[in-house]
């Protein structure tokens, strides 16, 4: 069986309610992962919930329900936002799974077993909200711990550790041998300066006495695992890991998806996906090339500044799916932010983008050219020979170098270009001056090479833009015993006179209606 392009995103937590940046992680996954579906490889797409934790416990303690019940709540948020914006992922990871359980409490106790897990009793500041003993590193240049900490009490407790630091060489050598661990580079060297400062082994545990709401420790039953072992492990539980049997003994559910691209913002890179989750592989005894690759996207801020509950600036998705679509939404979010870097949220580009590119540009495209087609040639299109204009431009250009960049802003931006200079190709030759001279053979050939334009738009643009490329396809009357699927688009296919001589295009419908504001 070939192997399968495995692609993850950060769990969700179940403290509170999605926000824009959970939909921009998601709706980039989902768009990576039908690219490399519209490049006909097999695809598996994990994505989902962590739920366990003390804020959890808190927050339901404070609405009087149990945890189970809370977090329910809240994961029903999480899958009605996926649908509404249309991400369609294969597998769903909740870390209340007895499959997840499982797995987190085997890696443990054999982590356990080969005593690089051990008990020892920590003394010190103790962050409340971030549940976390403080170092000393930790203070401001005021030597005070400042108010990110939330609040800060001295501590004194018994819990286990995970012997992080012993693996310190071992992950400096693996990211300076190789580079591609982290994309974009950037960030990879922001992690290796961090792990040249990594100090101390890692707690994995919180007593039951004030932390129950957890995975036990399968070595001592008055502990729970603390965040590390839980939430991350997820990318591998999911997919049939056994904690029981060596890397080269994996079941074949676990050994045809891994090693997999996990997508994460920037904020949960250094320290958890760099350097605890790579050590915990590692000392389970992952080689070195089956680790996985870590695709870091920036922030969406307000004004320059991080969104967050505390300040008021955080946005809801739902709100703007409502108001503008799940396309416009999907359409912005891929098309103005560069990954690896922040943007700013900027709520009336939504309808700007959708206006200028989708509406404007390709849909009037779309538009004309079958009331063109109908009115001058029947709806009958005849092939004849490529507009040079367009052939220089559009015909020759190879397309697999364009969709390697699908997810990025960039081939959204060729795309439109494309179709701008189609417009501009039907204003220059003006077909309705040719069939006043009896040139309706010509006009057909024209508006063959821009139909021809509009559906290999289509297929680059399908993995961001699903529905939109659908519609364009029914409305070139083109491949209609696949209308609704996702393999009705194929990347081969992005090649020029797909269609046949002769063929019957469909009738115009508004594809995309303006935004009004």
């Amino acid at each position: 069986m070939a192997k399968t392009f495995f692609i993850t995103t950060a769990i969700d937590y179940t403290n509170s309610a999605p926000h824009i940046g959970h939909a921009y992680e998601k709706i980039l996954a989902d768009v990576i992962a039908r690219y490399h579906r519209l490049k006909g490889e097999n695809v598996f797409f994990l994505t989902g919930v962590d739920q366990h934790g003390q804020k959890v416990q808190q927050s339901a303690e404070k609405e009087g329900v149990p945890p189970e019940q809370f977090v329910a709540g809240v994961t029903e948020q999480f899958i009605a936002l996926w649908d509404k914006l249309d991400v369609r992922y294969d597998a769903w990871a909740a870390t209340t799974n007895p499959l997840h359980k499982k797995c987190v409490q085997g890696m443990l106790q054999r982590l356990f077993d080969e005593a690089k897990i051990y008990k020892d009793k920590q003394v010190g500041f103790y962050s409340v909200r971030q549940e976390q003993f403080l170092t000393e590193k930790d203070r401001n240049e005021a030597g005070e711990f400042g108010p990110e900490w939330g609040e800060v009490e001295q501590r004194e407790e018994e819990n286990y550790y995970f012997k992080l630091s012993d693996h310190k060489e071992w992950l400096l050598q693996f990211l300076r041998s190789h580079p591609n661990f982290v994309s974009p580079s950037f960030r990879q060297t922001e992690l290796i300066n961090a792990v040249e400062k990594l100090s101390g082994d890692l707690c994995i545990s919180r007593p039951k006495s004030r932390l129950s709401w957890g995975i036990e420790l399968p070595f001592d039953s008055d502990f729970v695992n603390y965040v590390w072992f839980d939430a991350l492990s997820n990318y591998i539980s999911f997919i049939g890991y056994d904690p029981d049997k060596a890397f080269n003994s994996q079941p074949s559910t676990f050994c045809e998806k891994w090693p997999a691209v996990h997508i994460i913002g920037k904020d949960i890179m250094i320290p958890a996906h760099g350097i605890y989750w790579p050590i915990m592989l590692h000392a389970l005894g992952f080689p070195k090339k089956q680790m996985p690759k870590l695709l870091v996207h920036g922030w969406w801020n307000i004004g320059g500044a991080k969104m967050s509950k505390s300040l008021g600036n955080v946005v809801d998705p739902n709100f703007l799916v409502d108001k503008y679509g799940a396309e416009a939404l999907r359409y912005y979010l891929m098309s103005d932010i560069v990954i690896g870097y922040d943007a700013d949220f900027l709520e009336y580009r939504i309808a700007e983008a959708y206006n200028s590119d989708l509406a404007n540009t390709i849909g009037n495209l779309l538009n004309r050219t079958l009331n063109m087609a109908e009115r001058y040639c029947g709806g009958k299109l005849s092939r004849g020979e490529a507009e040079r204009s367009l052939e220089l431009e559009f015909f020759t250009k190879d397309y697999a170098d364009l969709a390697d960049d699908v997810w990025m802003s960039g081939t959204m931006m060729t795309t439109v270009k494309i179709a701008c200079r189609a417009n501009q190709l039907i204003e220059e030759r003006a077909p309705w001056k040719m069939m006043k001279v009896a040139k309706n053979k010509e006009v057909s050939h024209l508006l063959y090479n821009v139909a021809e334009a509009l559906r290999i738009i289509a297929i680059v643009l399908s993995p961001v833009l699903p529905k939109g490329a659908h519609g364009i396809f029914d409305q070139l009357n083109w491949k209609m015993e696949l209308s609704g699927k996702e393999e009705r688009f194929r990347l081969e296919h992005a090649k020029w006179g797909g269609l046949p001589d002769g063929h019957v295009v469909g009738k115009p419908v508004p594809l995309f209606p303006r935004i009004e504001r």
